[in-house]
């Protein structure tokens, strides 16, 4: 059975009406612990869809956006698609030892890439990793590696190191008729090759960093090939409500994210002149996940001062990753 399918049994007969009526008093967030947070989000789902509420969203406006690393997914020690990065390049390397000489090789085999914020040297490494070639072999290659790749702490597949809490709360978004996309600085393509088994979510509704792509027609079959360029811009920061106005077109009323490249996303929600819902995932549980917060300074502090509610893993979180499949 699929991952997804185990976190959401008991959604499997609720049809798509209010909220409140929907669950029929059940706990429609069993993975988060009762409080002062979770009550927020039942009670902002169940005005947004009570006709009798002020409150009250038309369903078209239901809109809600996700951060994916750290957000939705273990982004710790290094983000899923990073990591598919290094073993891709590695293996160039085995096969050609002379790339040891350039960069991008040259500073992964000596341990100094990601060593400043300079983003150039992971710009290059997802070209080199993830372009010159088809569209479908990329495919194939990127979902070989989420289905063999294991994690170095936890020893599970990337994939199941999904938030069970975040899964919930999209599914419980879904069922109350919210369009939930994904926004995210990680690969256009690379994300949709797991977001509909893993969340629910379809690769229609997945904004992200994209590669240029050309069309081509080889003996009467068309076929995408990838080019050494990326799209501007990189879907990170102030870039992310430009790209969601581009592709949505709509304001979401609720954003989540997790750090500081979220920060744009989350004001820019949180600003509408209408009831919103703006949430930052804060890593705090060195037990059951990782305890850190660097590169989500500012989107705390901006927590601390306006309306963005924090959601603690170690306070909000009743149980952190999916059951294993």
């Amino acid at each position: 059975m699929r991952l997804l399918a185990l976190l959401l049994l008991p959604l499997a007969a609720c049809a798509s009406v209010s909220s409140s009526s929907l669950f029929g008093g059940a706990d429609p967030l069993p993975s988060w612990n009762d409080g002062d947070l979770k009550s927020a989000i039942i009670d902002f789902v169940d005005g947004a869809t009570d006709p009798e509420s002020v409150h009250f969203v038309p369903a078209e406006e239901r809109i809600a956006v996700f951060d994916n690393d750290g957000t939705l997914i273990c982004e710790k020690p290094l983000y899923s698609q990073l990591a598919f990065m290094v073993d891709r390049a590695r293996e160039y390397v085995a096969d050609d030892p002379s790339l040891r000489e350039q960069e991008p090789y040259r500073s992964l085999i000596d341990g100094t890439l990601g060593k400043s914020k300079d983003l150039e040297p992971f710009i290059k490494l997802a070209i080199e990793t993830h372009t010159g070639m088809l569209d479908e072999e990329f495919v194939a290659i990127a979902e070989q590696w989420l289905a063999t790749a294991r994690h170095p702490q936890f020893e599970r597949p990337y994939t199941e190191l999904v938030f069970a809490p975040m899964v919930e709360l999209v599914a419980y978004l879904q069922a109350s008729d919210f369009q939930v996309w994904i926004c995210t600085g990680g690969g256009l393509d690379f994300v949709r090759c797991y977001a509909k088994e893993v969340y629910g979510i379809a690769p229609e509704n997945v904004i992200g960093t994209a590669g240029q792509k050309a069309y081509r027609e080889v003996d009467g079959r068309g076929e995408f090939i990838r080019l050494r360029e990326l799209v501007q811009p990189i879907n990170d920061g102030p870039a992310k409500p430009v790209l969601i106005d581009r592709y949505i077109g709509r304001t979401p009323i609720l954003a989540v994210g997790n750090s500081d490249g979220d920060l744009q996303m989350l004001e820019y929600v949180a600003q509408r002149h209408a009831a919103t819902l703006t949430l930052l995932l804060h890593h705090d549980d060195a037990e059951r996940e990782f305890d850190y917060d660097t590169g989500t300074e500012r989107a705390l502090s901006a927590a601390a001062d306006g309306e963005i509610e924090v959601i603690s893993i170690s306070r909000d979180f009743a149980t952190v990753f999916a059951p294993a499949r």
